[in-house]
């Protein structure tokens, strides 16, 4: 199916900006379908050779409060004749219209009413922007009844708010950063009258204000003091109360929540503004308490494991400080070699609990590991070479479980092509300029590492299967073992050794 930006692009001459304030339009519309009790379907004006108009759907929403007068999608439709009328009329008077008998769909019988969408912005006096869309509302009739209290404030409320989309000001900029997802119709609704006193409370947000302590009836209450009453924090309360009072003056302020005795209620003022005059505002509030309550013990789990990392880490660092002193007590040149290269690989696993300490998931970006092992191992290498690494790919974000093998492996390569590349200790000539490279790069599901040097170069009886040193074998388990994955080392075109190791990055 594509998107309302794809069709819009293909069938209209609508620019970026319009088709931008489209997207917001269908981003909050779902406030305007839940109270209006009707499906709302975006029409927008196709191309035409200079014969009838032809509108194409864009979009659609199923209100939440009422049956749908549509069982299937009507996205990429494209109507035109005697069955648009009443869209052609909004769009070309730009005004509401609602006149007609109502309509048959199948066995559902519909009200038809068409809205103009003005484009968004500052316009000259005395002038109407012009009209870039037309909102469809059609309402399911097969359910109709005497309208209830609640209902009766939905309606008049949706009322107000179609008007606001005819005049060009529903629906009000986004907030950077803020999302669209809650409070609904559904969780709380209050109307406020132009002094912003409370006209109108539904029952949930009634509720939601008794879970912060208020037991009163919520109708004739000044909502901007109500909040600097209720709030445990009065600066939070403050805050909250200017926002009421910024959505009477007609702005539209950001979301906020409130917390007051253990409960958190999320708020949203919008203002009322049909035909350009301030009648109030819309509160629309939500109880996310225990949605709350799940992300402070989430934040509370993953401080845990950050500070169990950082105490690893610690650890390790301690084990490693102690190795480093044994090795200077150690006259055995055999085993003092042994100790420093225990401390290395301790001190590799070190660097991976430290990344994971100040992640806020079980997952590190590893190119910064792998530049500080790197560093690392041109400084401790037995060499009188000066060895220059590079890194060319990224490795990008890896699961801790991969990462703190991966490490151990690049560890023992890395010192392996520095020391036995450019060391002393081997046979064939040795380069003007001392290089490592190490390449990387994804490729399905796959991570593919290769480690080339131009050094020396293997030496002839080498044998990758044969007993070897302690680092080599150490490489093999841990690739083929806990990676899953493979290792090669060979000769490199050119010169030098080359190591490719290859590992699966799907579910372990």
């Amino acid at each position: 199916m594509s998107t309302l930006r794809d069709l819009a692009e293909e069938h209209t001459g609508l620019g970026p900006a319009d088709i931008d304030q489209l997207h917001r339009l269908a981003g909050d519309w779902q406030l305007l379908s839940d109270l209006s009790f009707a499906d709302l379907l975006l029409w927008v004006p196709v191309r035409s050779d200079g014969g009838p108009r032809s509108f194409l759907c864009v979009a659609q929403v199923r209100p939440v409060t009422a049956p749908t007068a549509y069982q299937d999608d009507q996205v990429g439709k494209i109507v035109g004749g005697p069955e648009v009328a009443h869209l052609d009329i909004a769009f070309t008077q730009g005004r509401i219209w609602r006149e007609g008998d109502p309509v048959w769909y199948g066995d559902t019988p519909a009200r038809h009413e068409a809205i103009p969408v003005r484009r968004y912005g500052p316009v000259e006096p005395d002038t109407y922007p012009e009209v870039i869309a037309v909102i469809g509302r059609d309402t399911n009739l097969s359910t109709a009844r005497t309208p209830s209290q609640l209902e009766l404030n939905y309606l008049t409320t949706a009322d107000d708010l179609a008007q606001m989309v005819s005049d060009g000001t529903f629906p009000p900029p986004r907030v950077p950063g803020e999302t669209t997802s809650a409070p609904r119709v559904g969780d709380g609704l209050i109307r406020l009258d132009a002094a912003g006193k409370v006209t109108y409370a539904s029952p949930n947000a009634q509720s939601a204000y008794r879970r912060l302590g208020f037991n009163a009836h919520l109708v004739g209450e000044e909502m901007a003091m109500l909040f600097s009453r209720v709030a445990a924090d009065p600066l939070e309360g403050n805050d909250a109360s200017e926002r009421i009072l910024a959505a009477l003056r007609g702005e539209s302020p950001p979301r906020q929540e409130v917390e007051a005795r253990g409960a958190t209620v999320l708020m949203r003022a919008l203002p009322l503004l049909p035909a350009g005059v301030p009648i109030g505002a819309l509160v629309l509030v939500r109880d996310v308490t225990e949605v709350r309550r799940r992300d402070r013990a989430l934040m509370t789990k993953d401080a845990t494991i950050r500070e169990i990392h950082h105490r690893v880490k610690n650890n390790l660092q301690t084990v490693a400080a102690l190795l480093r002193l044994q090795a200077r007590r150690v006259d055995m040149p055999e085993a003092k070699t042994a100790l420093e290269e225990s401390v290395r690989r301790v001190a590799s696993i070190a660097l991976v609990h430290e990344t994971l300490s100040m992640s806020s998931d079980e997952a590190v970006e590893f190119d910064g590991i792998l530049d500080r092992v790197a560093t690392a191992a041109t400084e401790v290498a037995a060499t009188e070479m000066s060895v220059k690494m590079r890194r060319e790919g990224t490795f990008g974000v890896l699961p801790a479980e991969i990462a703190t093998s991966l490490v151990m492996v690049l560890n023992e390569i890395l010192i392996n092509a520095v020391e036995h590349g450019f060391g002393e200790e081997g046979e064939g000539p040795l380069p003007e300029s001392a290089e490592v490279v190490v390449t990387v790069h994804r490729f399905r599901k796959q991570l593919h590492v290769t480690v080339a040097d131009n050094g020396r170069g293997l030496p002839d009886d080498f044998s990758p299967d044969a007993g070897g040193r302690l680092g080599l074998q150490i490489v093999r388990a841990l690739a083929t073992g806990e990676l899953r994955g493979t290792i090669e080392l060979r000769n490199r075109a050119g010169g030098g050794t080359e190591a490719v190791l290859v590992v699966p990055l799907g579910k372990r």
